[in-house]
């Protein structure tokens, strides 16, 4: 899923509109609108796939009738993948702007770059850019199981790779490390880098690995983690949907257990 970053449309493309109202934006008939509605704001060019050129904006007033209102993951669930990066560009690029209008250092009104999506303050000169989050996720295994969790908020039933935040002066294979320590209770060895992915809730971006099991029994950790249990490759409970980091682990390591019995 690449995103092209160039800094004018594709004049060989269609214009499609990710079109933001409060927590959701707008579908029709299951793909972007390809006309912005009459009335909006905040027009900003967000990138090209192989299918368009995206454009974000904010709706004022009411949408057209034919639009469904959905949410920012419904409409990553629903889009083709290659949609996946430029939906999330767009829905982190929002969030800057509504989170930095003015500067965290002297509270003066922030100005946009010219030449980037940054801001900057005409009073201290101080100097802001999208946040980015770096977190971890960790396929952990032992043999032919794997080891899955369910935090509280997940949907009934799913279980997931484990997943922390990088905390300030750690690195990423460190934090992979404390976060299986401190959730599950459990020692790793062998640790893979995988992939990465941006996931805009609201401006995380997921580092995956998978490990290999070296000691500890599972104790999940109070108030985070609800259960977690070791899984047989051939029974695993309800896990993440396609598009998520989470199922390409699991469908990778899968992929390498049936080639090695092959």
């Amino acid at each position: 899923m690449s995103l092209n970053l160039p800094t004018s449309p594709d004049p060989q493309l269609p214009i499609q509109w990710c079109v933001f109202d409060g927590n959701g934006l707008y579908l029709f008939a299951e793909q972007l609108p390809e006309a912005a509605p009459a009335l909006h704001t905040g027009v900003r060019y967000i990138g090209h796939n192989s299918a368009a050129n995206l454009f974000a904006t904010e709706l004022l007033g009411p949408p057209p009738d034919s639009w469904q209102k959905v949410s920012l993951r419904q409409a990553l669930l629903t889009l083709p993948a290659s949609y996946t990066p430029l939906l999330a560009r767009a829905a982190q690029l929002r969030r800057f702007e509504q989170t930095h209008r003015y500067c965290g250092a002297c509270a003066g009104p922030l100005l946009s770059n010219a030449h980037d999506h940054g801001k900057h303050c005409p009073s201290c000169d101080e100097l802001y850019y999208p946040r980015l989050s770096p977190a971890m996720m960790v396929l952990i295994y032992r043999g032919r199981e794997v080891l899955l969790a369910r935090s509280p908020h997940f949907a009934p039933g799913m279980y997931s790779a484990l997943a922390g935040f990088v905390e300030a002066g750690e690195s990423v294979e460190e934090s992979v490390h404390r976060e299986a320590f401190e959730e599950v209770g459990v020692r790793l060895r062998s640790l893979r880098y995988m992939r990465s992915q941006s996931w805009p809730f609201p401006h995380s971006l997921m580092l995956a690995f998978v490990a290999e099991y070296d000691s500890g029994d599972i104790t999940p950790q109070p108030g985070e983690i609800e259960d977690a249990a070791w899984f047989d490759i051939d029974n695993l409970p309800l896990t993440p949907p396609p598009r998520s980091i989470a199922h390409f682990l699991l469908l990778d390591h899968l992929s390498s257990l049936q080639q090695e019995r092959n």
